[in-house]
């Protein structure tokens, strides 16, 4: 669940945090960029777009996360998902240092796309290596990863952490990490069995 369900937790409650600085953020920029403040409605109009766009991402992803996981399998699928996770994070991360706020609503929206494509994959992938009798108890986990995603996320979110003005790209990058980690612990994973038999034919490798 740290490359599945947890993004989607983390992804969901980290721009909470960092609101009014990424506000703040857009106005400087734009006083830079045009000579002129922007009124408030443009303000506002540009942090909703942060945070509607990952919705939109959302959509993509689960859209096709049904394609990927038939044409490349469950485990290779859910690598996938780590390339928008980098690269949102990259976006976000890097978006003051170059002083564009459109990195921003381009790392949601990749973000987005990790997320919906995590969420699906996830469940999928789980239920599918699960044995019977725990079936119902591995898909619970998808839960508890957006419940423990959406509470890392606020933990890191706090002044203390995270939460700071000078910190705040930091925060938006955070994503990478579990990223990172599913990249190097999923390769040694065993791929889905019903996967393997139905779409690979490979009845061997399934049993």
């Amino acid at each position: 669940g740290i490359g599945g369900a947890f993004q989607y937790g983390l992804q969901v409650s980290i721009i909470n945090s960092p609101a009014e600085y990424i506000k703040s953020f857009i106005r400087e920029t734009w006083l830079k960029r045009y000579g002129s403040s922007p009124s408030e409605e443009m303000i506002t109009l540009m942090w909703s777009f942060v945070v509607s766009i990952y919705s939109i991402g959302g959509l993509l992803g689960s859209l096709s996360a049904g394609y990927l996981s038939v044409r490349f399998g469950r485990k290779k699928a859910m690598l996938f998902t780590n390339i928008p996770a980098l690269l949102s994070a990259t976006l976000m991360g890097l978006s003051r240092l170059c002083g564009s706020f459109e990195m921003i609503i381009a790392g949601r929206l990749f973000s987005g796309v990790c997320g919906g494509l995590a969420l699906i994959i996830h469940l999928m992938y789980a239920g599918e290596c699960a044995p019977l009798k725990l079936r119902g108890l591995i898909a619970v986990t998808a839960s508890t990863a957006i419940a423990v995603g959406k509470f890392v996320g606020f933990a890191l979110g706090l002044r203390e952490v995270l939460g700071a003005d000078a910190l705040w790209p930091v925060l938006m990058a955070v994503n990478a990490l579990p990223a990172i980690v599913q990249l190097l612990t999923l390769p040694f994973f065993p791929d889905s069995p019903r996967y393997l038999l139905i779409d690979k034919k490979d009845k061997e490798g399934c049993i």
